[in-house]
């Protein structure tokens, strides 16, 4: 078994080695989209991972607590979550808003929260948008990595075909190796597309839960904020 693995391999390195140009730049290509496809995964995996805890144990503290003072304490300690990022940019225009009105002699009412919940918002789509950094790739690499491998066995087959015609000898045996060096290309292509499109669907999911638990502490941090206001 072991020499079968190790004669297939170094037949593919020599299909690698002996395909034209064209081939050859297609491989490359699809190459390096693996490459950097599984190294967005790993890092994507990692964030959402530190993130996704951090978040929940803030939010754990946050219910908690009940109070907006005692919950930034807390978030010192947890500020890779994302929903830490929407609680300061909240916590900071309130502080704002309340320092102001307080210097006019004025009391917050709930229709000033307008301000504050503009701020959430604003931080939810800042959070967002750092979360999706480099999932994109993953789809361009899953949806059009199977097209670059088809190009690239299609560009083969044709340079094998041309061979053909101008051999002298039109047998199987003449052009049955230019077709196993173009095949390559769509083999690599969907070992390419294949990871890349189960890692994007995974982050899509994990996307969706994070902006609607996102949207779901800024109810929450509107609801603490009016009961303090009120108290």
């Amino acid at each position: 078994m072991e020499s079968e693995a190790g004669l297939l391999q170094g037949g593919v390195f020599e299909m690698v080695a002996a395909s034209g140009p064209v081939v050859k730049a297609v491989l490359f290509v699809l190459i390096f989209q693996s490459l950097l496809s599984w190294a967005i995964t790993i890092a994507k995996v990692l964030q959402f991972r530190r993130t996704g805890e951090q978040s929940e144990q803030f939010q754990s503290v946050f219910w908690e607590t009940r109070n907006l003072a005692r919950a930034d304490d807390s978030a010192e300690r947890l500020s890779g979550g994302f929903v830490v990022h929407l609680f300061r940019s909240g916590y900071r225009e309130l502080s704002h808003l309340a320092q102001d009105f307080q210097s006019n002699g004025r009391v917050i009412s709930d229709s000033d929260l307008g301000t504050v919940r503009r701020a959430l918002e604003r931080a939810a789509l800042e959070q967002s948008h750092r979360l999706e950094k480099g999932v994109t790739f993953l789809a361009t690499t899953a949806s059009s990595a199977p097209f670059i491998g088809l190009f690239g066995t299609v560009w083969g087959i044709l340079n094998a075909f041309h061979g053909l015609g101008t051999a002298q000898l039109t047998t199987i045996q003449a052009v049955a190796p230019g077709i196993s060096e173009a095949l390559v290309a769509t083999a690599i292509g969907l070992a390419a597309a294949i990871p890349a499109a189960i890692a994007y669907n995974y982050f899509a999911v994990a996307l969706r839960r994070a902006r609607e638990t996102m949207d779901q502490f800024e109810e929450e941090f509107l609801t603490v904020a009016k009961g303090e206001i009120a108290g």
